[in-house]
């Protein structure tokens, strides 16, 4: 397994500390504050560890295949977390149906709350199926590597840092990333392929690795088609600033991972230096996985 992957996967494997209780650490990125998409994946995880049947004396987020699966999660960013210290999530179990499980996850740092998190789990059942097409893409093999793009459009060291922060990814743009075109308005939409940057072990599809490292990854792009319609380059680049302020996912069919999955992302509104982004989530054949739509904060620097 690739080095990158197993630390991140690390990272995801919390301490329990007392029941419904969990301690997680986070790794340095781009911004000094914790990634969003790690703390929203953490929380997933805690509450995931609370479902009966989703709890594993070997941790490492190997969820029976017979537990219920996330199917949603609904979460706000409060305040900006501290890389350097350890978060706290507390877990209320808000109800355990037959059907549907549902959880509360409130992250805290320095006695404060940085992220609340709803999450709701089903059990599988048969049901009426349809779904949209999916958009045409490139293939994801056809396409230069992260570490192949982003030399050529940002600053060396500043290259570097975004190439570390993501090695446990292969994450692939399907056109020119924002900070290629700066000054150039374009269409608000984004493609990325992404997986895993090496094989998981044997958990089924839409288990609770899967779904958790997918919400990681969710957070890395999603505003990338808000700065595409106005011709800014991003955080990596310095022409905006901002924050994720909330998120949400809906899982749709099962997926994993560790294999190519296409991010088709869109932005229908900025106003109020606040920026909305959407997206779906496909399987290389074409099967629709994930819903997500995000807000952030987007602001010009003055």
């Amino acid at each position: 397994m690739n080095q990158a992957l197993d630390a991140l996967l690390d990272l995801l494997d919390l301490e329990q500390i007392e029941e419904d209780i969990f301690r997680g650490v986070s790794r340095s990125a781009l911004v000094p504050r914790v990634f969003g998409g790690q703390v929203a994946a953490q929380a997933l995880v805690a509450a995931g560890r609370t479902v009966p049947d989703n709890s594993s004396p070997n941790s490492r987020l190997r969820s029976s295949r017979g537990g219920p699966n996330a199917h949603s999660l609904h979460a706000y960013f409060l305040r900006p977390g501290d890389p350097g210290a350890p978060i706290v999530y507390t877990v209320d179990r808000i109800r355990d149906g037959r059907s549907f499980t549902t959880r509360r996850v409130v992250a805290v740092q320095h006695g404060q709350p940085i992220f609340h998190l709803s999450a709701s789990f089903q059990t599988y059942e048969e049901g009426l199926e349809h779904q949209a097409v999916m958009p045409h893409a490139p293939d994801p093999e056809t396409l230069p590597t992260a570490a192949e793009t982003l030399p050529l459009h940002l600053p060396g060291h500043v290259a570097e840092r975004l190439i570390e922060a993501r090695a446990a990814v292969d994450l692939r743009y399907a056109d020119v990333p924002p900070w290629g075109t700066v000054g150039q308005p374009r269409e608000p939409r984004s493609q990325v392929w992404f997986r895993t940057n090496g094989k998981l072990a044997d958990d089924a599809p839409g288990s609770l690795l899967h779904v958790c490292l997918a919400t990681y990854v969710s957070d890395m792009t999603l505003l990338d088609s808000v700065l595409l319609a106005h011709g800014r380059g991003g955080w990596a680049v310095g022409d905006v600033v901002g924050a994720s302020l909330d998120h949400a996912m809906w899982f749709h069919r099962p997926f994993r991972a560790d294999e190519w999955l296409l991010y088709d992302q869109e932005s229908p509104s900025a106003s109020g230096g606040r920026g909305l982004g959407q997206a779906r989530i496909w399987t290389q054949d074409g099967r629709l996985a994930v819903t997500v739509i995000q807000e952030g904060v987007v602001r010009v620097p003055r």
